[in-house]
């Protein structure tokens, strides 16, 4: 497990792209966190540590938003309208995995029983500070 302590939307997003540095297709990188937590930004970061240049937002309402990279494909999704198997199989969560992507997800705890074995999981807490965020990793298969 590792714990980094942000000071603001640029540093987690640092932070993301050096943690992303360590991943490997295919992975589930799954987000425990409160809203305004700054999932979006942790997953900016991924994409840019991944080497993926791409505006990357929130998929809300889309719930899903694939990023090309030269060797990898980040899908960044949000499970927070996912209430049951079928809507989580509509989403194509499985199928993203099983084509080798890296996939980011938001509101895992809705989907936490359907999570792979080896999920990374990164939980972000607010800090002492209105932009200050707590992050923890646990690497699934092996520490970060």
């Amino acid at each position: 497990m590792k714990t980094l302590v942000t000071n603001s939307v640029t540093e987690t997003e640092q932070a993301a792209a050096a943690f992303a540095k360590t991943l490997h297709a295919p992975a589930v990188v799954a987000y425990f966190g409160g809203l305004g937590m700054g999932k979006t930004a942790f997953t900016r970061g991924l994409a840019k540590g991944l080497g993926i240049d791409a505006e990357v937002s929130s998929p809300t309402f889309a719930l899903v938003h694939a990023y090309e990279g030269k060797n990898v494909t980040l899908y960044h999704y949000d499970m927070y309208r996912v209430e049951t198997w079928e809507d989580l199989e509509t989403t194509g969560f499985f199928d993203d995995f099983a084509r080798g992507g890296i996939l980011a997800v938001e509101w895992s705890e809705n989907i936490e029983n359907a999570l792979p074995e080896g999920t990374i999981r990164v939980t972000i807490a607010p800090g002492e500070t209105d932009t200050q965020r707590i992050i923890t990793i646990e690497n699934g298969d092996n520490e970060a």
